[in-house]
């Protein structure tokens, strides 16, 4: 995934002083009109905070790099949000389709990259079969965009051709069923063949009946997510996504519920940590199995002797990490632990952040 890729990158950079830009953006004019303005906005705090911390020559190409940022940004072609990374030796200009919680300005000795991490839970890749007698297509998709269709020795399939030569048998349900079954059969171990190479799970468009059969075939019932109704009607790739990232979007905000019990039960066995020092070690130990943060939970700190932390009251201070909560998510999420953010009240009695340690 690109995503993951570029947080790999922007992490394994510690050349600092490392800027990273977040602002909500318009997708329309005029509105995207203000998109300049409050980049160069964000632009001219990033510089003035890094003249009051730093010596003008050692940030030089820093500086140079941020002038020619808003010359980079085409606001006629802008998303929901803008993330720029902006180093001596690095420049990330990244478009995205979720909202960041409010404009800001970070400058650390890394990248904060919270907002990705984010984007991150919520961006999911996946297949899209469309079933039906009269032809087998297959996609991949990332939320509600089909990215491209899947072309090999077994799709596109065209039309069932397991019918019945003889009139006598057509009439016969049994026969009819099974050449259904056999038609299905080779469009399963098609997909399972695909999820094999890529990992991907998939997404069925279908009749019930359909579905029904298809799941009653199955080598690997698992690996398909559920199936939406097909309409004859809407069948255009981007008709069938928008359809399939309903789908996709209720078993993702079920997965996140079934975090939150988890972190639930756990606190009985005594494997929750909510003291932020003691998530930030457990953190570089690699013992984080999962980490639960409120979606607007911010905390700048100072690192001491790189294990221990010292809170501070506000953010902007050289010499201090504007989000700790955004190192922690990574170091977590690198050992192969997970992060996730949630707007879900239920969790406020342990806090805005807690972690489910492995042992």
């Amino acid at each position: 995934m690109q995503l993951i890729s570029l947080i790999q990158k922007l992490s394994s950079d510690h050349g600092g002083p490392c800027v990273s830009l977040f602002l909500n953006t318009h997708r329309t004019h005029p509105q995207n009109l203000q998109d300049s303005i409050q980049l160069k906005n964000l632009i001219s705090e990033a510089k003035n905070r890094l003249l009051e911390s730093s010596d003008k020559r050692s940030v030089s190409s820093l500086l140079e790099k941020l002038d020619g940022v808003a010359k980079l940004v085409d606001v006629n072609y802008l998303l929901d949000s803008l993330h720029i990374f902006a180093s001596n030796d690095v420049l990330e200009i990244y478009r995205s389709v979720w909202p960041v919680s409010s404009d800001a300005v970070e400058i650390s000795d890394q990248f904060a990259v919270r907002h990705l991490l984010q984007a991150l839970n919520r961006t999911e890749d996946y297949l899209v079969l469309v079933l039906s007698q009269g032809g087998v297509s297959l996609y991949n998709a990332t939320n509600d965009h089909i990215r491209q269709e899947v072309r090999n020795g077994d799709f596109p399939f065209s039309e069932n051709r397991h019918y019945l030569t003889f009139g006598d048998k057509r009439s016969d349900p049994k026969q009819i069923d099974a050449m259904v079954n056999e038609f299905i059969n080779k469009v399963d171990k098609a997909v399972v063949q695909v999820h094999r190479e890529t990992g991907l799970s998939c997404a069925v468009v279908a009749t019930d009946e359909m579905y029904s059969a298809l799941l009653q075939m199955a080598d690997q019932p698992g690996i398909y997510l559920g199936h939406v109704k097909i309409n004859y009607n809407q069948t255009q790739p981007h008709e069938i996504v928008a359809q399939t990232w309903q789908l996709v979007r209720t078993l993702q905000h079920e997965r996140r519920q079934k975090a939150i019990d988890e972190i639930k039960q756990a606190v009985a066995q005594g494997k929750v940590l909510t003291d932020l020092t003691e998530i930030f070690q457990a953190a570089l130990d690699g013992r984080g199995d999962l980490l639960i943060l409120k979606e607007d939970y911010r905390q700048a700190a100072r690192i001491i002797n790189e294990r221990s932390l010292e809170v501070l009251a506000v953010a902007n201070t050289p010499g201090s990490v504007d989000d700790v909560a955004s190192r922690i998510a990574w170091n977590i999420v690198r050992q192969g632990g997970r992060a996730l953010f949630t707007s879900n009240d239920s969790l406020l009695e342990l806090g805005p952040i807690c972690l489910k340690t492995r042992y």
